[in-house]
């Protein structure tokens, strides 16, 4: 019965645990409590998915990220506040060092509530720029739901985003419209490879402020393809950081809300179904690269072919010097996290994982090619002659790829001369042959000359002598 009972808890502990990689901790930061029954859909996703959720008042006294130098929340949702800004506990400081952390942040922004300075701060700090108008939202007159924004003509609906361009997984793609509701803007800048667009606006978009009357609207902060609706950014560790431009898309009325286009087209939504895969990627629960086994050794033909040893079966596993010239196989195990499981990582058409070979700079820079799969992961290897040159060497795979965790492994070995009885012989060496021919002749000449003197003696003197 106690064994039956222990089966039956564990089920239950596994059934609860968070499908992120990273943790289970989520922290929702709302200023009036009451207003979480407008997003009740999405919090039940959540916790469907095994997050357990705090709500907190940016208000409060209690209130704080960390806990005795520790993270206290794997993951925090910041909603917008109707005050000017989120208090001493979130500031821009401690924000980044959460994201330092390995914390990831979903932060919703509203045309409707200004955005406080100190999150414009942090955003522009991340290269991300807001509308200077406190109450721009994104129109367009061609894309517009004719139920709910006739005359407005803020409720934008879009074609769901697909990947930005080949090599590039696609993670956001449903099928079907998305009714971004009075969004907010984002200008993203060109110098940080760390940003990435999930969703940008049409081409007959541009920012607009409705209460200024006198504004002209060929002066916009921003138009098309320079918006960005949705955005994403990875720090250096991985942590995620989304900035979603439209609270209301989390909203339950457009979970599920049929809209009409101008055309006369009536659909229903997908908002749910993007909320949960921007909602997966940000907490880490899709697009987290593993690494398994690193392995490097001697290409010799007992070990030829071979993709997964141990160091029992080969005890020159993963040696630290090899000798230059040598023949080295490298093999790297890479393993992707969907949602509650590790799968084998295949690349996206057009992309590859690569080694370096490196002293200070590349000597070498391989593609490294699928060779064989274990049961959640893939072997990506290559075989190499390694340079004319001693040395401290490393083997670096540094794999850095938008929307995905970033891999960086390094081994390092050394790389040394040819030992005294390890240069080929002169016979091997056909430029040789000249000097060994004379060596030879000489040495058959002398050895003839002397044969022909030792063989030969004086004459012998014949003449009598005097009587």
């Amino acid at each position: 019965m106690k064994g039956l009972l222990s089966l039956l808890f564990f089920a239950l502990l596994g059934a609860v645990q968070a499908l992120s990689s990273t943790g289970s901790r989520l922290l929702v930061v709302i200023e009036e409590l009451a207003e979480k029954e407008k997003y009740s859909k999405f919090w039940t996703d959540l916790e469907s998915r095994g997050f357990s959720i705090t709500y907190a008042s940016p208000k409060s006294s209690t209130l704080s990220l960390f806990r005795h130098g520790a993270l206290a929340y794997d993951h925090l949702i910041l909603l917008p506040p109707k005050s000017k800004g989120l208090g001493p506990s979130l500031t821009p400081n401690i924000l980044v060092d959460f994201i330092n952390s390995n914390g990831n942040i979903m932060l919703a922004l509203s045309a409707d509530q200004a955005t406080p300075s100190a999150i414009s701060s942090l955003l522009l700090e991340l290269d991300v720029s807001l509308p200077p108008e406190r109450n721009a939202l994104i129109v367009d007159h061609l894309n517009f739901d004719t139920k709910s924004a006739a005359d407005k003509h803020d409720v934008l609906l879009l074609p769901s985003p697909k990947a930005p361009r080949a090599g590039v997984k696609d993670y956001f793609h449903v099928d079907g419209t998305l009714a971004v509701p009075r969004a907010v803007g984002q200008v993203l800048g060109n110098a940080s490879p760390l940003l990435a667009p999930i969703l940008r606006a049409p081409s007959t978009a541009y920012s607009y402020n409705p209460k200024d009357e006198e504004a002209s609207v060929e002066d916009v902060f921003a138009s098309g393809s320079q918006l960005s609706l949705v955005t994403s950014f990875q720090a250096r560790n991985s942590a995620r950081f989304t900035v979603l431009g439209s609270v209301e898309m989390l909203e339950d009325q457009w979970f599920d809300a049929v809209v009409k286009s101008p055309k006369g087209q009536e659909e229903r939504t997908q908002n749910k179904a993007f909320a949960e895969k921007l909602s997966a990627w940000t907490f880490q629960e899709i697009g987290v690269l593993k690494v398994g086994k690193v392995q490097h050794y001697l290409n010799e033909g007992k070990v030829a072919g071979t993709t997964n040893l141990s160091v029992s079966e080969f005890p020159e596993l993963n040696p630290k010097i090899y000798r230059i010239k040598n023949d080295v196989h490298f093999s790297i195990e890479l393993s992707e996290y969907e949602i509650d499981h590790l799968a084998p990582y295949t690349p996206p058409a057009g992309d590859a994982v690569q080694l370096e070979f490196t002293m200070l700079s590349p000597f070498h820079r391989l593609t490294l090619e699928p060779t064989g799969q274990t049961a959640n992961s893939t072997i990506f290897s290559t075989t190499f002659k390694l340079p004319d040159q001693h040395g401290i060497f490393n083997f670096i795979v540094n794999y850095k790829r938008p929307f995905l965790t970033n891999v960086y492994e390094k081994r390092t070995v050394t790389v040394r001369h040819f030992a005294h009885n390890e240069w080929p012989r002169s016979f091997v060496i056909t430029g040789a042959y000249p000097w060994i021919g004379g060596i030879s002749v000489t040495v058959v000449g002398w050895l003839a000359f002397v044969a022909l003197w030792l063989w030969s003696k004086p004459a012998e003197d014949r003449v009598k002598k005097a009587q």
